[in-house]
């Protein structure tokens, strides 16, 4: 299955306790539908030292939103927008805007 959000696509949260906040996708977890998104749902996790150069300490790093909570942002009108998956002439897949029909591969 091909995924509607993608590495590096900009994404806006619209559902849960970060509604409303835009980042970067950072990873895509394809199996378990998961995203994690730079600079939204950050957690505290405690690190234990590991070499020389890792401090240990209360650290705080992305935890995973599922897929379903975000929406593509389109860069024309900063505006989250669903996205729908059309196939071109010349047999490419790829997703598309259904407000703007703007090509978003």
């Amino acid at each position: 299955m091909a995924a509607k959000i993608k590495r590096d696509d900009t994404v806006v949260v619209i559902a849960g306790r970060e509604k409303g906040k835009t980042g970067k996708v950072l990873r895509v977890n394809t199996v378990t539908n998961r995203i994690t998104v730079e600079g939204v749902n950050m957690v505290k996790r405690h690190q234990k030292q590991r070499a020389m150069g890792t401090p240990g300490g209360i650290i705080e790093k992305e935890a995973s939103l599922h897929v379903s909570n975000v929406m593509l942002v389109n860069p024309d009108t900063n505006k989250a927008e669903r996205t729908r998956f059309t196939f071109l002439n010349d047999g490419r897949k790829v997703r598309v805007g259904v407000k703007s029909g703007r090509q978003y591969d």
